[in-house]
């Protein structure tokens, strides 16, 4: 066998837990943010708000951003766990304090104004792409 075979055959696995473990992390910081916010976006959604599912798409965007830097920083499966729940938490408390500092816009999302929604979804996307960057350093 290759070199380039052999390092794909024993890097593949490793890569295929390491990406499964940054999706549970996104799975679970979304339920998280589901439980913790009082938007209830999941339940906006299922009743046609799109503003709530652009809102929503946002925050699923804003926890990957930082989770996939974080697979660049991390060299082991336990530091992919360590960091994924660090960023899990710090997004979570950024996308709150964004919402305080936005008064009024998660409001208007509930009611379905999507210009707000996008406003917001830029702010948080803002916010994770700075998180994702200081990960990768």
């Amino acid at each position: 066998m290759s070199s380039e075979l052999q390092a794909f055959a024993t890097g593949f696995p490793t890569t295929l837990i390491h990406a499964a473990l940054s999706l549970v992390m996104l799975a679970i910081g979304c339920v998280l943010h589901g439980l913790l916010s009082p938007h209830r976006e999941v339940e906006q959604v299922r009743e046609g708000n799109s503003a709530s599912a652009v809102s929503l798409g946002g925050t699923i965007a804003g926890l990957a951003i930082p989770l996939a830097a974080s697979l660049k920083a991390s060299t082991s499966t336990i530091e992919v766990a360590v960091w994924g729940a660090a960023i899990v938490a710090v997004q979570l408390l950024l996308f709150w304090i964004v919402d305080l500092v936005l008064n009024g816009l998660p409001q208007r999302t509930r009611e379905g104004e999507v210009s707000s929604a996008v406003l917001l979804v830029a702010a948080k996307l803002a916010v994770s792409i700075i998180v994702a960057a200081a990960v990768a350093v």
